[in-house]
């Protein structure tokens, strides 16, 4: 595995003040025990320990049933203050004052997070930023989120890209507005790309009529495909080395105890990726 150990963070969820604002009145008899979210670090992120990233797994929060239990979707289902309280929990764990979540819909649309559109909600399902002690995050079960980070700009972004934005390259749209918006250049980014599902279970039937021509060679066998690859090829070809590109290669699917899938399941929730950097 590509991507480091897991990390434990305890977060106290006895606080009464938080539990009142987030749950409201009727929730406030609910009992809560000190939980443990667990999240996956990046190798590559390593030597940078500024730049606080996780890609958290569904264990550690407040949701039941198919949601279990550290969903951070808020439009699967699931109950809305649950949703809150595990995003709550996130944000604590990352350890910075907001995380922002844009509302994704598989598009390419890219934006840029400044101090004067921070506080709207923003359709795009990919987001980068200058702005320091500021999280951005997308959710996904399946779909890949990839985090990017400019050593020479200090800029991050994060991408979510199911087979729609792969077929539409949305990280090339992505690196282009980065590098028209604060000049970043293609050999200095750092890459790292979250589990997701693998080419064992990426079927798909209508794919002539769904990818363009030139993923029909990532098939690994009839209808299936190798997003990974797909991926690193898209990469590359935007001029960002191999070698800052790490791709973790853990599927989704065949990991129903840490991992959410809506292809193996449809109703679930949704998995958080965060970045931020701890700049004073």
């Amino acid at each position: 595995m590509i991507v480091n150990a897991l990390i434990f963070s305890t977060v106290d969820l006895s606080n009464q003040n938080l539990l009142n604002k987030l749950w409201g009145a009727k929730k406030v008899n609910m009992q809560f025990e000190k939980s443990k979210l667990e999240w996956l670090e990046f190798d590559l992120l390593e030597q940078y320990p500024h730049v606080l990233h996780g890609v958290f797994l569904r264990h550690g929060g407040t949701s039941e049933k198919q949601f279990c239990s550290l969903n951070a979707g808020d439009n699967v289902g699931d109950h809305p203050d649950s949703v809150k309280v595990n995003r709550e929990m996130i944000r604590k764990a990352i350890n910075v004052p907001k995380v922002i979540y844009p509302h994704q819909n598989h598009g390419v649309n890219v934006q840029r997070v400044t101090a004067k559109n921070m506080s709207k909600v923003l359709q795009c399902d990919a987001l980068f930023t200058t702005e320091r002690n500021l999280g951005l995050a997308v959710t996904h079960a399946d779909c890949q989120a990839t985090v990017f980070y400019d050593p020479v700009h200090e800029a991050i972004g994060i991408v979510h890209a199911g087979w729609k934005g792969s077929a539409q390259n949305i990280y090339a749209r992505f690196f282009e507005a980065m590098h028209r918006d604060i000049g970043t250049q293609p050999h200095h980014l750092i890459v790292c790309v979250s589990p997701s599902l693998g080419p064992d279970h990426a079927e798909y039937k209508n794919y002539k009529q769904e990818f363009p021509e030139e993923l029909w060679s990532y098939q690994v066998k009839p209808n299936y495909f190798d997003f990974w690859a797909i991926t690193k090829k898209q990469l590359t070809a935007c001029g960002i080395l191999e070698k800052n590109i790490e791709i973790s290669e853990v599927c989704t699917f065949c990991n129903p105890q840490d991992y959410f899938s809506h292809r193996r399941e449809k109703d679930t929730g949704r998995h958080a990726t965060v970045v931020a950097l701890n700049i004073p």
